[in-house]
């Protein structure tokens, strides 16, 4: 029908550009009302328009990018249960389950149905990390302790909260009475829905003004044209097989063996195929998903990673992958911890590649979700709970031009930041006593590695900590093209009275007043022979405190005066001398 329709340059870009600016309204909306300091300050949401078949408009910039691939799934879904037929305007639905949304279930969706002239246009979306959604979700869910979904919280399977604008009080009681901290979650549903109400008034102003037929011709332009552009990339790329592998630490759940990640990534022409079939089944710890997210982030920072996302950023990629497997795992698998693989699973996409695109592909980054500090309780002198979270970030790796970015959160989170050393004292009893770069945790390479970030807490009543940093300790981010490792990470305890620090990763363990946390994130891997590197840049590095002279001498081979501060440079060529003649002597 759209076919005839003559659609001018200058409608097409007003449309092109009005559609993703609905998406960013709600995201502004969301910010600024929300009452979890993990959706205002951490950033962990996003939100969307849907067509009526599901497919994809526009998402909006920033918040959280591994939730790409897992909007229009929850769409389909509805639709295939309620018929296009089944919904009324005024309608609001939650959902959050793992049979279909394959996420830890703090990620809860809610979405309106968007009419013009009576008939269903599409959907407004919003997925966004509630602080807690009772069971053991508070903070995040314990992957470990938690061995299916009912362990891990409430299971919201598309219910109507709302029915042609009339709450279903009864629900929403039944919701409230499950989670902890009501007032943070049903605020942050109220938020959800406003968010959503917002964007349905937004479309119907487009289409009033517009009319139907020209909004889905420009819709199906821009998939159309956004599929060109993600081809004309691709076949830039010589056609090959190319793969690689790596893994994770063990779960401690299947006799402790370390999860494979094997790719491989076909391209053929403008098509490409990524196959994560090699991957590790399913595990019976809460490591499984359900999701394309690995994949599309890859394909997507390909393509376009600049480029506002929608259907057709996705059209030309085939991805296999298997039912069963670790990232399309079957419900009621656990997927307390569903994200924890997806950086290093698009690493490894990245490192197949690196063959083919020698000056394009970086070293691996921090290849997890960051150091994530949880603390909560209840305040014994006013009995109201409390929560703090913060998201810490890692190193990125270097690449052939460039170092590495340091403490940034992982590929898979978009724009998600740390939360402000204000924020975390004023929500919970806690002191932030360092925030540091960590030095000597990006690795050696003639571009250098991002730094990690050392971020340490002390409580002042007793409390619960969750510590979240692993994933990838057993395998580093690794450096290309002769660069080094990028140093792992680790977390920290010293209780009351303690001397010093103990490596350990604490999951809702309660803590005396007076106990301090550490997460030390890790660092991005080397680019290039780190003999390469300037001593200048290096020299500097030292000054700056990013390397110690003691690394600088070892891993670069560059000689500083200790006492000085100051490069010598006779002392460092003969210093890579005898490093680039071991190196020959061992080959």
């Amino acid at each position: 029908m759209t076919a005839d329709i003559k659609l001018d340059p200058v409608t097409l870009e007003v449309l092109r550009n009005a559609l993703p600016a609905i998406a960013a309204d709600m995201a502004t909306d969301l910010q600024r009302t929300s009452y979890n300091m993990m959706i205002y300050e951490v950033q962990d949401y996003c939100c969307a328009l849907l067509d009526a078949e599901g497919r994809l408009i526009c998402q909006n910039i920033g918040g959280v990018s591994h939730f790409v691939a897992d909007l229009g799934v929850v769409v389909k879904d509805a639709v295939a249960r309620y018929g296009k037929g089944g919904f009324r305007p005024g309608d609001v639905l939650i959902m959050n389950h793992q049979r279909v949304a394959g996420q830890h279930l703090n990620n809860v969706c809610v979405y309106t149905p968007c009419f013009f002239n009576g008939a269903l246009e599409g959907f407004a979306i919003v997925r966004a990390h509630w602080a807690d959604i009772g069971g053991m979700s508070t903070g995040t869910s314990a992957p470990g302790l938690v061995s299916d979904p009912w362990m891990e919280g409430l299971q919201l399977n598309q219910i109507k909260i709302v029915e042609a604008g009339v709450p279903d009080e009864k629900v929403l009681g039944i919701i409230r009475d499950n989670i902890r901290f009501q007032e943070a979650s049903m605020g942050d549903l109220r938020s959800q829905i406003a968010s959503c109400e917002m964007a349905t008034r937004r479309f119907d102003e487009l289409f009033t003004r517009y009319g139907s037929d020209t909004i889905h011709a420009a819709i199906e332009r821009i998939f159309d044209e956004t599929e060109r552009k993600c081809r004309r990339i691709v076949k830039s790329i010589p056609d090959g097989v190319y793969e690689a592998a790596s893994f994770l630490d063990a779960d401690g759940a299947d006799k402790n063996d370390v999860i494979p990640i094997r790719v491989k990534v076909i391209i053929d022409g403008d098509e490409t195929t990524i196959d994560l079939t090699g991957c590790s089944m399913q595990r019976k710890s809460g490591i499984n998903g359900r999701t394309l997210a690995g994949a599309y982030i890859a394909y997507k920072g390909l393509t376009g990673p600049l480029d506002n996302v929608n259907e057709g950023s996705f059209r030309a990629l085939k991805v296999a992958i298997q039912e069963g497997n670790f990232m399309m795992a079957r419900y009621p698998a656990p997927m307390a911890a569903w994200s924890r693989g997806l950086p290093t699973v698009v690493d490894t996409i990245l490192k197949a590649l690196a063959p083919a695109l020698p000056n394009t592909i970086p070293a691996a980054h921090m290849g997890n979700l960051g150091g994530s500090l949880t603390f909560y309780g209840v305040d014994s002198a006013t009995g109201k709970p409390y929560v703090s979270q913060t998201i810490e970030g890692g190193g990125w790796g270097g690449r052939p031009y460039e170092d590495g970015v340091s403490t940034c959160v992982s590929v898979c989170q978009g724009d998600v930041r740390n939360s402000p050393v204000e924020t975390i004292e004023l929500k919970a009893p806690v002191r932030v006593d360092r925030r540091a770069l960590r030095e000597n945790s990006g690795g050696p390479g003639k571009f250098r590695g991002g730094l990690g970030i050392m971020t340490e807490m002390t409580n002042l009543l007793e409390g619960k900590w969750s510590l979240s940093n692993a994933g990838r300790r057993q395998c580093p981010p690794w450096g290309i093209a002769g660069g080094g490792d990028g140093r792992a990470s680790v977390n920290y305890i010293r209780k009351p009275g303690d001397d010093g620090r103990e490596p350990f990763d604490p999951v809702r363990t309660q803590c005396a007043p007076g106990t301090s946390v550490m997460v030390a994130t890790a660092g991005g891997g080397g680019w290039g022979d780190p003999l390469e590197r300037p001593p200048e840049w290096v020299a500097l590095d030292v000054a700056e405190e990013l390397v110690t002279i003691e690394s600088a001498a070892a891993d670069y081979g560059v000689a500083i005066d200790a006492r000085t501060g100051a490069l010598d440079a006779a002392a460092t060529e003969s210093l890579r001398g005898k490093m680039r003649a071991a190196r020959g002597a061992k080959a």
